[in-house]
């Protein structure tokens, strides 16, 4: 059986990994040059790893069975570490969030900056276009992309997973990224819900990393709707001065400041449901099909795969 999958992403990861253990046959496609979806890494130079923001999720827990089983041998690995100061079950990838991810998906077919554009079936099985390529014929398909991307693609071929797909509302947010000479001495290494702040990271306090003074700043929905057709400079002075009222002061000027949009963000989410149509042949997972959250993600990919391995011909 061979299975295509779009997105790879942490939920898409998850489920390649779980079908390659099963003996099956797993393609990954991402329209992004890196894996991981949100939880992501960015350097502030290409190739420089000592000024590097962890600028999509600040940090995963383990609390479900199967992926504290997961977490802990990439602990063991050096690949993730506890960080307590985001909460007693956080977690973040050593020495970047990608870190962990990249063993995921090693030895995994990753095909990058392949964005699928549509999605076609017929006898021999499910073809991938992407723009006026075809990228192959596979006997599955699954969908890990965010849902809002996902319910086109479903909508032709499952109206009930595409129902369910659009009925997920993504929340847009603007993260923010700061090096600083000198230490901010009035901010602790993470607050969450300080202001128009959701949540505010001391990046290089985490495990693993290179010495200095950089943060991570994310603002919550509501102020992200207000800016979403913002530009990024101007977004990213905005937050700097709401990193400043937490403070309580102004704050001097970054050696390095960047700001990143994230469309879909954080899903409404749903009660947890396995999407797939084994009749067809179609999958669907990710975080939106659970509250959110990098765990959730893993684990809707993981029980997907489960479930075409439990279909596939012996």
């Amino acid at each position: 059986m061979r299975v295509a999958i779009i997105g790879a992403g942490i939920a898409g990861l998850a489920c390649a990994r779980r079908l390659r253990d099963a003996g099956l046959e797993a393609t990954l496609f991402d329209k992004s040059r890196g894996i991981g979806g949100r939880l992501a890494t960015r350097r502030a130079e290409p190739g420089d790893p000592g000024v590097a923001f962890d600028h999509g999720a600040t940090h995963f827990t383990a609390r479900s069975e199967g992926f504290t089983r997961l977490v802990a041998a990439w602990e063991k690995a050096g690949l993730a570490a506890r960080w307590p100061v985001a909460g007693a079950d956080s977690w973040v990838g050593r020495p970047t969030m990608t870190a962990p991810l990249k063993a995921l998906a090693d030895d995994l077919d990753v095909r990058l900056s392949r964005p699928v554009t549509a999605l076609t079936r017929s006898r021999a099985g499910w073809t991938l276009h992407s723009e006026a390529k075809r990228l192959g014929k596979f006997d599955t398909a699954v969908i890990a992309i965010p849902a809002e991307q996902a319910a086109p693609l479903l909508s032709l071929h499952d109206f009930e997973m595409a129902r369910a797909a659009m009925a997920v509302r993504y929340n847009p947010c603007w993260t923010a990224m700061f090096a600083f000479e000198e230490r901010i001495e009035e901010l602790p290494d993470f607050l969450r819900g300080a202001g128009s702040l959701v949540t505010a990271a001391r990046d290089s306090a985490k495990p693993g990393r290179a010495p200095g003074e950089r943060w991570v700043v994310q603002a919550d929905w509501t102020w992200s709707e207000a800016h979403l057709a913002s530009e990024s400079a101007s977004v990213a002075r905005l937050l700097l001065a709401e990193l400043g009222k937490v403070a309580g002061r102004e704050l001097p000027a970054p050696s390095h400041i960047a700001a990143h949009r994230w469309l879909f963000s954080q899903p409404s989410g749903q009660d947890p449901k396995l999407l797939w149509n084994p009749a067809i042949g179609l999958g669907a997972c990710g975080d939106w099909l659970y509250h959110g959250f990098a765990e959730y993600a893993w684990l809707s990919g993981h029980v997907l795969g489960a479930a075409i391995a439990a279909e596939a011909p012996r």
